[in-house]
């Protein structure tokens, strides 16, 4: 199952072509997939994750929806320094403008907004 993040990653790319925000927007993908794939049954052997990007003229947004049976519901958490896990949300928030999280009956959706609008960074790079 670790290789479907690589292929959602490769897919999120491939739709995205050279838009600034590729990069960010595969990131999302990598940590919200893994998260489906350790907290969910989607890393059950049979288990799956969906992934789903609308792009307009102003936003991507890209939410993925996993197989259910979560023990918890994702959240942005501020771990201990030493801590080797519980980063990816707040690395997803400080990327975006939005996140959402909605559970139905066939499990959790995560979606991630960015904006398209470039916006300068620290070293003068633009990115969305």
């Amino acid at each position: 199952m670790p290789e479907e993040i690589g292929r959602a990653r490769r897919w999120v790319r491939e739709i995205l072509g050279e838009r600034p925000c590729a990069e960010d927007a595969a990131l999302i993908v990598s940590e919200l997939g893994t998260n489906a794939l350790r907290h969910t049954a989607s890393g059950r052997p049979c288990g799956t994750f969906h992934v789903v990007m609308a792009l307009s003229s102003h936003v991507l947004a890209i939410s993925v929806t996993d197989d259910g049976q979560a023990d918890t519901t994702p959240e942005i958490k501020r771990p201990d320094p030493e801590a080797t896990q519980g980063r990816g949300l707040g690395m997803i928030s400080a990327l975006t403008v939005h996140i959402d999280v909605r559970s139905g009956p066939q499990g959790q959706t995560v979606t991630a907004e960015l904006t398209m609008e470039p916006k300068p960074t620290r070293d003068g790079v633009a990115c969305c």
